[in-house]
């Protein structure tokens, strides 16, 4: 069982999200907070696996909670939580010590897959946010670019055309709309490039695809 934590300043938004995850059989919303502080102190009072942390709050912002939440004897997971897609937040989310970073108005099955992935130790980030950083850090060698492509050629064209779809940033609906396809096949498809790459998110099939040259 995922032990989980809601900390965000909007009584409604922790109450949808704690509906949202305890329909999941895995997930247990253990602690709610309403601010950076109050995590703290629920965060010493519960064992707390993954918490979704809000950035804008009163008395303690999300960004020094995930400092503070980081630090503790047996921290727990952080994924940040926001309506402000803002490359400073991104940065300053992970800088933090975030192992992901999403936006409120993503997709809520996303957000469980994203609290999965976390908790088995991997990230997890906003398509627009993971391009963002490739854009901005990554750096690609030959023999990199070589291996990601022989992984790339295992992938049908269509499935292709996804990837380099999903590695410009486009959420499912998006690359549903400009590939005119079923979102529900979009998802399809997302599931089959992560298998066939053999990797756990669409941080790591987007790299893959700056790797193999598909992106200018």
């Amino acid at each position: 069982m995922i032990r989980t934590m809601i900390v965000d300043d909007d009584a409604l938004v922790r109450l949808g999200l704690t509906d949202l995850l305890n329909a999941d059989p895995d997930i247990d919303v253990v602690a709610q907070a309403a601010d950076g502080l109050q995590a703290i102190e629920q965060a010493g009072a519960h064992h707390i696996d993954v918490a979704l942390v809000d950035v804008r709050m009163p008395r303690m912002d999300g960004i020094t909670a995930t400092t503070r939440l980081r630090a503790l004897p047996h921290p727990p997971k952080v994924i940040t939580l926001t309506t402000f897609d803002l490359d400073e937040y991104i940065y300053n989310a992970l800088a933090a010590g975030a192992d992901g970073f999403l936006l409120k108005d993503t997709d809520p099955a996303e957000i469980l897959r994203a609290i999965h992935l976390v908790f088995a130790g991997s990230a997890m980030l906003h398509p627009a946010a993971a391009r963002r950083l490739i854009d901005r850090y990554h750096a690609t060698t030959q023999p990199t670019a070589i291996a990601a492509q022989a992984r790339i050629d295992r992938l049908t064209p269509r499935e292709r055309d996804v990837l380099t779809r999903l590695a410009n940033g486009d959420t499912n609906a998006d690359i549903a709309a400009r590939l005119s396809m079923q979102e529900s096949t979009v998802k399809a498809h997302v599931s089959r490039i992560l298998t066939t790459l053999d990797v756990t998110n669409r941080v790591q099939a987007a790299l893959l695809a700056r790797d193999a040259g598909l992106l200018p």
